[in-house]
C-alpha cells in the first residue's frame, strides 16, 4: 500500500515551500476547506487523513502502532519526506500539532516551521500546569465515549466547535465525528486526551505560530501561554473566537495571522 492510498493524500497549488495540513481528532482533511485555498497561489499545499479518519485506508489501521501519537508521527514524517518540496511548514490542528512536534523530533531540520491551531501538549491539570481538565473529567469523557460514541459525538461536537451563530459548523463537525469508525475513534480519543507532550515541546527551536481561540473549551488560553514559554522561537496569536476550530469558524483571522508569520519567517529563513 502506498502513502497516497494509506492517507488519502491530496496536493493543491504550487510554490517554493510546502504547507502540510494535518487535522485533529474526529475530523478529516475536509475541515481545511475554509482555509487552504488562501494559500494555493503561493504554496504547494498537502492535505491528508490520519489513518482511521476520513478516506484513509482503514486496512492500514493497527491498534499497536496507533496506540500512541508516535505512530501518527511516523506516518507524518514519511509524508513530509515524500511530498514536501522545499521547506516544509506543518499546519496542525489540535492533537496534530503535537503529532507535528513528534515528527519534528524524528526528522530534525526537515520541518521548517509550525503553525499550531488550538494546540495542547497536555489536557490534564497537573501541579501548576493548567490543561483545562481534571483527570476524573477525562476518565468520565472517555467512559461516555466508550458506551455511546454516536450520542457523545452529537452532544460534544457543538461544544467543541463553539461558533455561536454558525450552527452549520457544528453540524459539519458532528457529521465528521459520525463518519469515523467508532472503535478507532475511541482508541484515538484515549491516545489524544491522555497524552502528555510537555517534555517534547520544551526547547523545540523550530519557528512556531500558536493560534489560540480567546474562548476554547478544549485548549484554554493558559495552554497557549505555556506553549509560548516552552517554545523559544514562538509567536502567540489569540484569535477572537469561541471554539476549538478557528480555522473553520474564524478562517480570515487565522489566514491573516498566518500570512504575517509566514512573511516574517520567509524574510528570516529563505535565502
Amino acid at each position: 500500500m502506498n502513502l497516497q492510498q494509506r492517507n488519502n493524500i491530496r496536493v493543491e497549488g504550487d510554490g517554493p515551500a510546502t504547507l502540510i495540513l494535518s487535522h485533529g481528532f474526529g475530523c478529516d482533511q475536509t475541515m481545511w476547506h475554509y482555509l487552504y485555498r488562501h494559500f494555493t497561489d503561493r504554496f504547494r499545499v498537502v492535505m491528508y487523513d490520519l489513518v482511521g479518519a476520513g478516506q484513509s485506508n482503514l486496512g492500514a489501521y493497527d491498534a499497536g502502532k496507533y496506540g500512541s501519537l508516535a505512530g501518527y508521527a511516523q506516518d507524518l514524517s514519511e509524508i513530509i519526506q515524500a511530498y514536501a518540496i522545499g521547506p516544509a511548514i506543518l499546519v496542525g490542528h489540535s492533537v496534530s500539532a503535537m503529532i507535528g512536534v513528534l515528527a519534528d523530533r524524528l526528522i530534525p531540520g526537515r520541518i521548517a516551521a509550525h503553525v499550531m491551531v488550538g494546540p495542547s501538549p497536555c489536557y490534564i491539570d497537573s501541579g501548576d500546569y493548567v490543561g483545562g481538565f481534571k483527570l476524573d473529567d477525562i476518565h468520565s469523557l472517555l467512559d461516555t465515549l466508550d458506551s455511546n460514541y454516536l450520542g457523545w459525538s452529537s452532544t460534544m461536537a457543538p461544544v467543541i466547535m463553539g461558533a455561536p451563530g454558525q450552527p452549520a459548523l457544528s453540524e459539519e463537525l458532528t457529521n465528521s465525528f459520525c463518519r469515523t469508525a467508532p472503535e478507532i475513534a475511541k482508541q484515538f480519543a484515549r491516545v489524544t486526551f491522555m497524552s502528555d507532550n510537555r517534555a517534547d515541546v520544551t526547547g523545540l527551536t523550530t519557528p512556531t505560530l500558536i493560534l489560540q481561540s480567546t474562548e476554547d473549551f478544549i485548549a484554554p488560553v493558559a495552554v497557549g501561554a505555556f506553549l509560548h514559554k516552552a517554545l523559544p522561537n514562538s509567536t502567540l496569536c489569540l484569535v477572537p473566537n469561541v471554539g476549538h476550530c478557528p480555522h473553520m469558524s474564524a478562517p480570515s483571522a487565522c489566514s491573516e495571522a498566518m500570512d504575517g508569520f509566514l512573511a516574517a519567517w520567509a524574510v528570516a529563513h529563505v535565502r
